[in-house]
């Protein structure tokens, strides 16, 4: 039966220096919750005080209803999968899946049955008799992951498990571990720094800056309801496009053009506008802005356009498809006024 998790104001200083502040989150049975962010935001950290590798501070970390704070590591149905592989360099893949059952002294016939499990989940039952350095990284993230697997736990943790490989194993990996959840149904953490991975993979989303949640939620409801700049700037790719928004009557004044928008424009100060939702074609929407092309890139099934308002404000288009946009040219700019977001002086949502 899949886990749950539940952090109440759970709390992280080092002395008089607090990096976690009083976080709040329920992760449901079998889902897989991503801790994103950037570097220093406290994702990393917040993983290792659930695991039991870093001792918590203040609040209460409570799992199938019982308080873990002072559970060992070990007692918590708990495996978990870092960055570095870590496997052991004179043992071959069957040894290095065995080890840890073998410390514990599980029957013979059991680590048997569990490693040739996790081999044939994995698909590297044809590897179990080579050392590590005969795989590749791909391989090698494989059998860290098995590792994790024999222990059959209740509790996953991933962290930043594919930062080591290149881009195309990167997305390999990456849907191996979304089918391996899929197969497994374990409740499950990742952390990551790269908001495609989050969105890809995730049931839910917890968005952290500086040891707080900015927001959690699904990938698509974060996608489509950032609450606040953060949010907006962090989820999605190519980021969001934020402009300058002054109020003009019943519109709003973006880059020396005046919107007129179908809701409440009170308190505005920025206007957000992803570049996939921007278009260069009349009739797409209402006119955003006039933009020049500062540059295009022609990627084959997408030409994004990088460009600047006439108030020198930075502005990317993204268009599906292959489109003949002139270099220097002054052209104007289109949006769906659904599609646009609004924040206050303060960056929040309105």
């Amino acid at each position: 039966m899949a886990t749950n998790i539940q952090l109440r104001q759970i709390v992280k200083a080092y002395g008089d220096i607090q990096v976690i502040h009083g976080i709040d989150l329920d992760i449901e049975p079998g889902e897989f919750t991503v801790f994103v962010g950037p570097s220093g935001c406290g994702k990393s950290t917040l993983l290792r005080m659930i695991a039991g590798l870093e001792p918590i501070s203040g609040g209460d970390l409570v799992i199938d209803g019982q308080r873990m704070n002072d559970v060992p590591a070990a007692k918590r149905g708990i495996a978990m999968v870092f960055q570095s592989y870590a496997l052991y360099p004179h043992m071959n893949v069957y040894q290095n899946l065995a080890f840890g059952l073998e410390t514990a002294k599980t029957p013979k016939e059991e680590i048997k049955s569990r490693v040739q499990r996790a081999a044939e989940i994995l698909q590297i039952v044809p590897l179990l008799q080579r050392k590590p350095k005969q795989l590749s990284g791909g391989q090698r993230q494989r059998v860290a992951i098995g590792r994790a697997i024999v222990r059959e736990p209740k509790i996953f943790l991933f962290d930043e498990p594919l930062s080591n490989l290149d881009a195309e194993l990167r997305v390999q990996m990456r849907v191996e571990i979304a089918k391996l959840h899929n197969d497994l149904g374990n409740t499950m953490i990742y952390v990551t720094h790269d908001q495609v991975e989050a969105m890809t993979m995730a049931d839910k989303i917890v968005v952290l800056r500086l040891g707080i949640i900015e927001q959690a939620g699904a990938p698509l409801e974060l996608y489509n309801n950032p609450k606040n700049l953060f949010v907006a700037g962090f989820i999605g790719s190519p980021k969001m496009n934020f402009l300058t928004a002054v109020e003009n009557g019943a519109g709003l004044k973006v880059a020396g053009n005046v919107l007129t928008l179908p809701r409440a424009v009170a308190g505005a100060a920025t206007l957000g506008a992803r570049p996939e939702h921007i278009t260069l074609f009349e009739g797409n929407g209402i006119k955003l802005a006039d933009v020049r092309v500062d540059l295009v890139e022609n990627l084959g099934g997408q030409t994004v356009v990088y460009a600047t308002t006439a108030d020198n404000q930075p502005i990317n288009i993204v268009l599906e498809g292959q489109r003949a946009v002139e270099l220097g040219s002054t052209v104007a700019a289109y949006i769906d006024p659904a599609r646009i977001h609004l924040f206050n002086a303060e960056g929040t949502a309105i």
